[in-house]
Order: C-alpha cells, then structure tokens, then sequence
C-alpha cells in the first residue's frame, strides 16, 4: 500500500510546475541547467520536488538551511537522473550540508597494508548508510563553473549510484548482462592505463584522484563526462561511450552543436 501512495504521490510531483523562486535559484547556481532541452527541464523540476520531498537535509558547522541551497543540491542530484529508469536514490535519506570544507576522521591503509587513522580535510563523502555530507562552498563552485571538470555534487551522488547496486564497485546497476561485460571491460581496462599513467607523471583527462580505486574513478569519470564531454571522448572514447550509454545523455555532440547519439537500453 505504502509503494501505491509513493508512486501516486511522485506521479504528482512530476506533473506539478516548480516555484518560480526555485527555478530562479536552479538557473542562477546551476548554469548546467540553463543548457537543457526543455524536455529534460520539466523532468528536473518535477525530479527536484520528489528529492525536495523525499530526504532529509540537515545542517552542520554552524550553517542555516535555507530552500536555495536544498534546491541548488537537489538540481544537481538530479541532473543524472535525467532520461533514465530509475528510482531517485532509494538508499538515500540524509543530505548533511557543512559551510565550507571540514575535517572528518579517516582509515587509510597504503601497498604495504599499514593501517594509519588521522584527520582529512574533506569537500564531500557518501556513506553506504543513506547519507551524504557535502560543503556548501564547494557545491555552489563545482556548479559555477560547468566546465572545469569538478563538481562535488556530481561525484558523491555518482557514489550513490555506485553503491546502489550492493558495493562501492564502480560498477552502478546496469541492467542486461551484456552491458556489465562491456562495462568492466573498458573501465577495467581504462583504470589500469590511468594508474600507469599517474606513476609516470603523464597527463590524464580525468583527475589523478581517479586513481585511487574503482569507486572513485567511476565518480571522477562522472564529474569529467558531465563538465569535461568534448576532451574525454577524444581521450577515452571507450568510456565516454559507455557513460553516454548509462546517463543516456551524449552532452559532447550537444556541445558541438551536433544531435545526440543514443542507444536504446
């Protein structure tokens, strides 16, 4: 009964027109938005309302929450839900919000399998556990500039995804058996080449940072296919590929000025 008034409700949501205040906080601190086909622009808003209504945020360091920054995070969630069959991060529940950077415990273990606990400086992290944390600094630069290949929101929301297959893999849900064979194919593939590449010092489309495993360099991959689309086909087309294939968005022809190249699926 529960999942009948769910979908009721969200069916609703969908068809309801966003507040015109919000709309103009989306456009204002997310330009990305301003780049959409008007299709993709009412499913956003009515994706927006569902996130706006279905999680939690709270504030921490000091911050007040206020609808901007609900609807800023919200949109850029959102914006890789787009065009896909998928539920709207159904493990998430808490988005935790900081004002800027802020220092959270961590365990790192290095090759030789020593274990150190310290303090890190962090912009972001998602845990397996239906929570985000994120800085709100850092959300409003990684949006401001669409083309730098950074965005906090799109990497620890690319983690959820991630993770919504049962592991922190790099391996989101994908469907048919086929596209996880092809899938772990070129980004096992592309990992390996990337990591040899950082040890030799060599330049690489996507940040070093997505190098540090499978997880990470899904998320990293998604920051650069989304900000970055034009330098990563022509770098790494097998990977633009498969990333064009699962967002089913193909956002290096648009920025060419060319239609989208879609596959079914």
């Amino acid at each position: 009964m529960f999942e009948f008034w769910r979908k009721r409700r969200r069916r609703r949501l969908m068809r309801t027109q966003l507040p015109q205040e919000a709309v103009g906080w989306m456009e204002a601190n997310v330009p990305y938005v301003r780049s959409l086909p008007e299709g993709d622009r009412r499913e956003l808003e009515g994706l927006v309302q569902i996130f706006l209504e279905e999680k939690w945020f709270e504030g921490a360091g000091g911050i007040e929450l206020t609808d901007e920054i609900r609807v800023t995070v919200a949109a850029q969630a959102c914006i890789l839900l787009l065009r896909r069959d998928t539920d709207v991060y159904s493990e998430l529940r808490t988005v935790v919000v900081y004002p800027q950077a802020y220092v959270a415990r961590a365990t790192t273990q290095d090759a030789a399998g020593i274990v150190t606990e310290g303090e890190q400086l962090r912009l972001g992290e998602s845990w397996d556990l239906g929570t985000i944390v994120l800085s709100w600094d850092d959300v409003r630069h990684g949006a401001a500039d669409i083309r730098d290949g950074h965005n906090v929101v799109f990497h620890e929301f690319a983690h959820q995804l991630d993770q919504e297959s049962g592991a922190a893999d790099g391996t989101p849900v994908l469907g048919e058996r086929s596209r996880y064979i092809s899938w772990a194919r070129v980004l096992s593939r592309t990992f390996q080449d990337l990591q040899e590449r950082i040890a030799a010092d060599r330049k690489t489309v996507l940040d070093p940072y997505a190098g540090t495993d499978a997880a990470e360099f899904f998320a990293v991959a998604t920051e650069c296919f989304f900000e970055k689309p034009r330098s990563l086909e022509r770098h790494r087309p097998e990977l633009y590929a498969e990333l064009r294939r699962f967002y089913r968005r193909d956002p290096a022809a648009l920025a060419r000025g060319e239609p989208e190249r879609l596959e079914e699926g």
